[in-house]
This record gives structure tokens, sequence and C-alpha cells, in this order.
């Protein structure tokens, strides 16, 4: 796993997910973790409802902000839909890989559209969704139907984003090392599917404790209900920093 973290490096490496129906709900939890320098990661529930002032809320009070819509759409939409997040100032977006280079290479050039001007904002890391951490092989196979294992889906995913100019994906701990070792260590991994030792997996299917996913290289946890659905949230990130250092 490399050095020793501090307590903020390894705050600095949690995403914690925000999904609340409304704004009132996710800023009672932002409340209870005031102080922590975690990310939020902000999903379609959340953002749906409270829209993009929401997000600029949170870029005020000086959080970093994921930004989790998973955009799948025709590629001149997505290079629009990106546009407009790289301009609403977000920290991290990310595509549906499953879109082709030529979506994911059109996201970029959304980007670098919202950069242009002069006083522009600062460059946000654009990822690809691969797989789903909900997805099983049996699922990948027989429902979506995609042959092979959901580790060799993840991989060609993650080598099409990298050819797409990406800067890295969204996969589950257990294809960290995969991905890394195709990709590069450089290339950002975005995982989801962690849960502290004896936290209900609820439906995820691909999991690791944040403690192993470190230890696979990942460079960012999401972590939601082991936080948000705690008695206490602000001990529940506590601990889990305490596991990760």
């Amino acid at each position: 796993m490399g050095a020793a973290l501090t307590r903020e490096q390894a705050a600095n490496r949690i995403m914690v997910a925000l999904d609340y129906p409304d704004a009132g709900a996710a800023e009672a939890l932002i409340g209870r973790l005031d102080g922590v320098p975690c990310w939020m990661k902000v999903g379609m529930q959340l953002f749906y409802a409270a829209g993009p002032g929401f997000v600029a809320g949170l870029k005020e009070r000086g959080y970093r902000v994921f930004l989790d819509v998973k955009m799948h759409d025709i590629p001149n939409t997505v290079k629009g839909g990106a546009n407009s997040v790289t301009r609403l100032g977000v920290d991290l977006f990310n595509v549906h890989a499953a879109g082709g280079v030529g979506m994911m290479a059109a996201a970029m050039e959304g980007v670098e559209a919202a950069l242009s001007g002069a006083s522009g904002p600062e460059r946000p890391t654009v990822i690809a969704v691969t797989q789903l951490t909900s997805t099983s092989r049996a699922v990948l196979n027989d429902e979506i139907g995609i042959a092979g294992t959901v580790e060799q889906a993840v991989l060609r995913y993650a080598k099409l984003a990298k050819q797409a100019g990406l800067d890295g994906v969204v996969a589950s701990p257990q294809e960290v090392v995969a991905v890394k070792t195709e990709c590069g260590a450089s290339f950002v991994t975005v995982t989801p599917g962690i849960r502290p030792a004896g936290s209900e997996t609820n439906d995820q299917s691909r999991i690791m404790t944040p403690r192993e996913a470190l230890a696979q290289g990942t460079d960012y946890i999401v972590i939601g209900r082991p936080i948000t659905a705690a008695a206490d949230p602000r001990q529940a990130i506590e601990t889990i920093i305490e596991e990760m250092i």
C-alpha cells in the first residue's frame, strides 16, 4: 500500500456518496461531516432534484465535487453535457465507456471548449464507467450480452477510455491492479463497492474494505450507506479514516 497516510490524506481519498432525494437531506449529512476534507459525490437523484446550484454551493464551501451522472448519449449531446459541467466547476465527472471511443472523445472536446476562455474553470478529471459494481458475470453474459469475465470487460473499456484521452475509470477494487497494469499507474481509478469491515453488502457484488482497496493501489474510494445511513455519520467516517491509516 506504500507509505502510511496522514488523516488528511486519507480523508482526501474518500468520496462520500450524497445519495439523497433533496438538498435538505444532503445538507444535514454535510453539516455532520463539517471539517472532514473529503470529496462529495453528487449522483443523479440529488443532481436532478437540487440542480447545478447545489454543486456550486459545495464548491463555494471548498469541497471537491465528483458529479456522478454517467453521461451516455450520442457524441454531440455528451460533448454539450461535458461542456456544461466543466463550466459548472466540478472537479471530476464520468461518462459511460459503453458509448464508445467517439463519444468519450467528444466529452473531452466539450471540456476543452469550456476551458478555452481567458478566465475559464480548472480542467476536471474525466473518467469512464466500465461495469457497475452491481454487475455479476451472470448479468454481464446473460443480460447485457457481453461474453467473458467482468474483469475482461472492465479492461477492454479501460483501454478504450485511455485511447479516447480520458483520465481514468470507475471500476471495482478487484480490477484496480489489472487496470493500472494495462493503462499505467497514473491512470486514475475511482472505486465504489467499498464496505468497511462488518458492513452490509447491500446491492454490491464486487466489494472490498477501504484498507484492502488502498492496498490494491486505487486512487479514490466511494462510500455511501456505511456513512450516510450510520447512526453517527461523523463517527463512521472517522472510523473509516482510522482503518485507512
